[in-house]
């Protein structure tokens, strides 16, 4: 008999929980809080000068690296904002978005056998990747409804045969924002174990409450041993644009760009050097995006409150969970499902990010980067809930 298609590393992952729910949305005309796109564009100074780049030509393969001035803006903003200085030239590569960078990362860094410590819940892409690459995942949960790292389970997960520890904070799915000592926590394991760490961080600037984002790359101990990713998808509201990079030792970049190379080659040449223009934004731009994001978590957040959600802890991102039992239900997927003809909103069930499938089990994750009508519409909608 013929073996199947489909690779085995892949089984499991060939439809996302996103696709699911967005296709619900259109389906029921419902309001879709399920996948974390803005529903406006980005600074219309940066959308210029893209068309710019396009009138002027820079319509072809750029450098497989990326365009110099690209990865001159990507070290400037480290250094403005966490004080790392940075080659351009060696240090900075520029990715299809974060989705590519974590791809090439796995694949460049990683040995089939190897064991790979993740937090979750986490973004799905992780456990495609690492499984892509052969290696093993090794779950360690972040529990509701404050999502507290467990500091003696993650210690407990590394073992002789960990390679690297994938990091993300502010925390896709949660909102949680690891704190300075849960990261020098985090770095200590790395540099007793000798450890790689690949942090993504592309809500770097969505934090909440004044709490501050902290990079791993910038405690001691740590600069040669960490891959720091993040991208302008979230940052500028342009997620369909797809720039992303990552820096970190030249070394580890050079191996993650052997990968990068034969993944995409090379993309978005005309919006590159807009990206390279936005990262110099004033500080109040950056300053204006957690504001305005902590003002809308506050608006849905009333809104999933005065439906009866239980609503947990949220200190950065896009997102805001909630528990489906305090509204009646045991499962989230089965909440999700019905949401959209009960109260016309679309939600993502969070079982989908996690191994232990009873922690995820009840929860369900919203988007809140979204225009100020559309979440009070969304929560008028799920106060049918509980009438």
């Amino acid at each position: 008999m013929r073996r199947p298609l489909l690779s085995a590393r892949l089984h499991g992952f060939t439809s996302t929980i996103f696709a699911e729910m967005s296709a619900l949305a259109v389906q029921t005309g419902a309001i879709n809080l399920g996948q974390g796109f803005p529903d406006v564009d980005g600074p219309a100074q940066v959308r210029e000068a893209a068309k710019a780049a396009i009138d002027g030509g820079a319509n072809q393969y750029p450098p497989g690296p990326g365009i110099p001035s690209l990865l001159s803006a990507v070290a400037e903003h480290q250094h403005r904002f966490y004080g790392m200085r940075l080659d351009p030239a060696s240090e900075v590569l520029v990715t299809t978005g974060a989705t590519e960078a974590i791809a090439a990362a796995m694949l460049a860094l990683l040995e089939p056998g190897d064991e790979v410590v993740v937090l979750e819940p986490y973004y799905d892409s992780y456990a495609a990747t690492i499984s892509m690459a052969g290696a093993v995942r090794k779950p360690v949960t972040l529990r509701a409804p404050h999502f507290a790292l467990p500091r003696d389970e993650l210690a407990a997960a590394v073992t002789d045969r960990t390679r690297l520890i994938l990091l993300n904070t502010p925390h896709n799915p949660t909102g949680a924002v690891l704190s300075r000592a849960d990261l020098e926590h985090v770095a200590a394991l790395a540099v007793e174990h000798d450890l790689l760490v690949v942090s993504d961080e592309v809500y770097e600037h969505m934090t909440f409450d004044g709490l501050p984002h902290v990079p791993i790359a910038t405690l001691p101990g740590m600069w040669e041993r960490t891959l720091t990713i993040s991208s302008a998808g979230k940052t500028f509201a342009l997620t369909g644009w797809k720039i992303g990079w990552c820096c970190g030792p030249a070394e580890i970049v050079g191996a993650v760009r052997a990968a990068k190379q034969f993944l995409t080659y090379v993309s978005g040449a005309p919006l590159q050097p807009a990206i390279a223009q936005a990262l110099a934004m004033p500080d109040e731009y950056y300053a204006d995006i957690a504001a305005d994001l902590q003002r809308k978590r506050d608006l849905l957040r009333a809104g999933l409150v005065a439906a009866g959600f239980a609503v947990n802890d949220c200190r950065g991102t896009y997102f805001l969970s909630a528990d489906a039992r305090s509204v009646g239900y045991d499962d989230g997927i089965e909440l999700c499902r019905d949401l959209p003809g009960r109260c016309g909103v679309v939600a993502v069930p969070m079982s989908v990010f996690y191994d232990d499938l009873e922690q995820g089990r009840p929860l369900v994750r919203f988007a809140f980067c979204k225009r100020d009508d559309v979440l009070a519409e969304a929560a008028d909608r799920l106060s049918r809930l509980t009438t």
